[in-house]
């Protein structure tokens, strides 16, 4: 695997979960040009839907979205190639999102099926241990085929004292909880923050001010804005469209870029990542632009490009982002990969 570049992951959904991928994928990225280079499947794994980086060692984690809910563990070799290390059962079912703490010590992993967040301490090593915490949700929403029971969704870990953040889809909330460090667990800490009635929360992502975050709403097609106070408790300041498109939109991935001047969301459905601008007020939507393919399900920013998986059009799309507007435009042709669900720098 030896050249210039850097090493870009890719997960995606295998055959257990009607997916048409092997495992894990690895692509070779040219800093200047954005383009992706593939480099194959480097760990074959069941349907390892999301995937997530050490921040100290060569570790890279990923969740195994299937009814028996695992997470497996790989050695990141010089050359981008991976060990594997093990698996571990979440106890929970369909596990859809992991973190890792910031310094390294815990692995956080949302089970989607079993509306339940785990926690499984890391050595000095990076490899889990056995799970230490397996935290149930309950309640459900107004929605009866999505909203039936809880379904968490994304988990985000605190910084600096700030609570682990859980988004649950399922009963239209984010909860918060401290980490016991000692003994691996999570504490609750109220309140709750609730979500607008069958919003369908997935994901968030902080500004990076550290007070402002935005909800993508999966249910009601929209990007919920909150504002933290000085306990740290997260207000809803308002509400945006997430597409002017008609038709089903169903939003996935949001992000806000390094220097917090706008905001992405991938819309599923119609196809788009919605751009807008961020200032003092709620963000106004600056332009919408077509991936190519009709399921967005994730996307990365890396430098002046964007990444886009869109799982139903088997591709990793690349786009360069004008660094006034923020407006991501297509170069290059897209990279075929079988149902990519994750793009890991």
């Amino acid at each position: 695997m030896a050249g210039r570049g850097e090493i870009v992951y890719i997960g995606g959904y295998t055959a257990h979960s009607g997916g048409r991928g092997t495992g894990i994928v690895a692509a070779r990225r040219d800093p200047d040009s954005g383009e992706l280079t593939s480099l194959g499947t480097v760990a074959v794994a069941a349907s390892p839907s999301f995937l997530a980086r050490h921040p100290h060692r060569p570790v890279l984690y990923a969740v195994n979205e299937l009814p028996d809910g695992q997470v497996s563990a790989w050695q990141v070799g010089p050359e981008g190639e991976l060990t594997e290390i093990g698996s571990w059962a979440t106890g929970g079912a369909e596990p859809c999102h992991l973190a890792v703490a910031p310094d390294g010590r815990f692995l956080f992993v949302a089970n989607y099926g079993g509306g339940s967040v785990t926690v499984f301490p890391l050595d000095a090593d990076g490899v889990p241990g056995e799970r230490s915490d397996v935290v149930e949700h309950s309640g459900h929403g107004p929605d009866p085929e999505r909203q039936e029971r809880a379904h968490a969704h994304m988990v985000v870990p605190g910084v600096g004292g700030e609570p682990l953040l859980a988004v649950d889809l399922g009963t239209d909330s984010i909860y918060r909880y401290d980490l016991d460090a000692a003994s691996g667990r999570l504490v609750p800490r109220p309140p709750r923050v609730r979500t607008p009635a069958g919003a369908g929360p997935r994901h968030l992502a902080r500004h990076p001010d550290g007070r402002r975050c935005y909800v993508s709403g999966e249910l009601d097609r929209s990007v919920l804005v909150y504002e933290a106070d000085e306990d740290g408790v997260l207000h809803q300041r308002g509400r945006v469209d997430a597409s002017d498109r008609a038709g089903h939109v169903q939003p996935s991935e949001i992000a806000v870029d390094a220097d917090g001047r706008h905001l992405y969301l991938a819309n599923r459905g119609v196809g788009t990542i919605s751009v807008y601008s961020i200032g003092a007020g709620l963000p106004e939507l600056v332009d919408e632009v077509e991936t190519g393919g009709e399921w967005p399900r994730h996307f990365v920013l890396l430098g002046e490009h964007l990444y886009v998986a869109d799982e139903r059009a088997d591709m990793v799309r690349t786009f360069r982002v004008d660094r006034e507007t923020g407006v991501p435009m297509a170069i290059g042709e897209p990279l075929p990969i079988p149902s990519p669900t994750c793009v890991l720098p």
